[in-house]
């Protein structure tokens, strides 16, 4: 049982952590609205525009030098291969710091407001990013030990020739292979929480990322392909209605109403993210030291801001 807000909620399945998530964003809903428009809304937008440039057939043409590349086109192409994964990137970040400390001023019984919290988004931002580009290491060492085992198996003339070998050795590798991917997808997400709730980032976040996961990786990675199964399902609503809708209205209308929804499932992702830390907490008999937590929270705040490495240990917010 933890000795926050949340502590009065055996946090143990994913219906009742779902259910405090919502909890939370109820307790201080101009707070979350407000951290919805600003940050999470401009995430979906860069999400679905790229998705809409990437159906453009003009696009196509990069396949094909011979053909005249128009100023527009280019435009697209600057758009859709830097812009707007640049703006993805950063305002997930920046979605994250907001939700994480601002669940965690809830829990802390401090007062929030989205003023409030600004100033401590950079300073979050930075920790989250070094936390970023180690899993990102990880994930190309992943990519390339995968490509090279694929690569090895032609290799073999014995699986080549037979063709019911190689399907089972392909299959198997990939299963394993995307099992390896998502359990490095919810070690990156409980690590970013653990950024800004502790006093550790990077790859000292992952280790102890993959501490807290014991037990609970499953319900980690099953909350992984819920939001992934809804994500998809507006995906393919907003390509179909892309390139079949002709009238311009209903499809802008449409198009808003699914940008509403996506908003709407990434916000309560990123609480149900936060409060899955506090359920993995629990799970260990882990209570969380408010006074420790709080005094972290104080330091992103902060004027003379000092990066929280040794001013409070990590046996503090531990029993």
């Amino acid at each position: 049982m933890m000795d926050s807000a949340a502590g009065e909620v055996q946090l143990l399945t994913r219906i009742s952590i779902l259910q405090e998530s919502i909890r939370i964003s109820k307790s201080s809903p101009k707070t979350f609205i407000l951290i919805a428009l600003t940050l999470v809304l401009p995430l979906c937008v860069a999400i679905l525009t790229l998705t809409s440039f990437s159906l453009d057939p003009e696009l196509d043409i990069i396949q094909v030098p011979d053909n005249v590349h128009t100023f527009g086109t280019w435009t697209k192409l600057v758009l859709l291969q830097f812009v707007f994964p640049i703006a993805i990137f950063v305002f997930s970040l920046l979605s994250t710091a907001a939700v994480v400390f601002t669940v965690a001023s809830l829990y802390t019984f401090r007062n929030v407001s989205f003023i409030n919290i600004l100033p401590a988004i950079p300073r979050i931002f930075g920790r989250l990013f070094i936390t970023f580009l180690f899993i990102s290491i990880l994930v190309i060492l992943y990519q390339v030990v995968s490509f090279g085992c694929m690569v090895a198996l032609s290799k073999f003339p014995n699986l080549v020739n037979n063709l019911a070998l190689l399907v089972m050795a392909e299959s198997f590798l990939s299963i394993l292979f995307y099992g390896i991917h998502s359990y490095l997808f919810v070690i990156w997400h409980l690590a970013s929480v653990i950024s800004v709730l502790e006093p550790v980032y990077g790859f000292a976040a992952m280790k102890r990322s993959k501490e807290l996961l014991k037990g609970r990786t499953w319900m980690a990675i099953e909350f992984g392909y819920d939001y992934l199964c809804v994500f998809l399902l507006i995906k393919t609503a907003f390509c179909y209605l892309v390139l079949r809708v002709q009238a311009k209205l209903l499809l802008a209308l449409v198009d808003c109403l699914l940008l509403g929804v996506l908003v709407i499932v990434t916000s309560i992702g990123l609480l149900v993210q936060t409060v899955f830390y506090y359920a993995c907490k629990s799970f260990h008999h882990q209570e969380i030291d408010n006074n420790a937590l709080s005094q972290l929270l104080d330091g992103y705040l902060s004027d003379q801001y000092v990066p929280l490495i040794s001013n409070i240990e990590m046996q503090e917010l531990e029993i």
